[in-house]
């Protein structure tokens, strides 16, 4: 091996080595590292942040419904369209937007749900076709500031692009309330 061949593969080497080193220090700091988009499964591989152009976004009822005490809520699910593994740590970011697209104002709200206790922040690998849920809650009595959404914009956690999905609801007070990211959400 020549000397500038094995230089190329000592610095290569090196770099890898500093990235895992920080992901993984990021990761146990309770944070995925975003500015260089990865994660570090327990294997040490770095697996990148999941993008938006590698997502698909979808609503889904529960079994049993969510509905009571002037609160609805639904599944949303994040199913990874890509062919590789992707990693996702965290809460959706949320928009209500009217039918012509205009952002309506939310107030999203992050944690427990009306209907489901919060799974906590963790990072999770989701493989090609493999989901990742949180539990989306609104309240529906009169309030001072009702919402008549369109569409429901969904920003994946370490992502500044959104997904747009169809969201026909009247939300009181524009009050979004959703549960972080998890592989399985269980309504009781």
């Amino acid at each position: 091996m020549s000397h500038r061949r094995g230089h190329s593969i000592m610095r290569d080497t090196l770099r890898k080595a500093a990235a895992a080193a920080v992901a993984t220090a990021a990761l146990a700091a309770g944070t995925v590292v975003t500015g260089a988009s990865t994660a570090t499964a327990a294997t040490g591989e770095t697996t990148a942040t999941c993008q938006t152009s590698g997502l698909r976004a979808e609503l889904t009822a529960t079994d049993p419904d969510q509905i009571g005490m002037s609160h609805r809520g639904k599944l949303l699910r994040l199913t990874n369209t890509s062919d590789r593994t992707c990693a996702l740590r965290g809460y959706p970011g949320l928009e209500l937007e009217d039918a012509g697209h205009r952002p309506l104002g939310a107030d999203t709200r992050w944690g427990s749900t009306y209907f489901v206790q919060d799974p906590g922040k963790q990072t999770l690998f989701l493989q090609p076709g493999r989901s990742a849920e949180a539990d989306l809650v609104w309240a529906v009595a009169d309030g001072t500031r009702d919402l008549r959404a369109s569409y429901l914009e969904i920003t994946p956690p370490a992502s500044a692009d959104h997904l747009t999905i169809p969201f026909e609801e009247r939300v009181t007070n524009g009050v979004l309330s959703v549960t972080a990211l998890a592989y399985r959400i269980s309504v009781p």
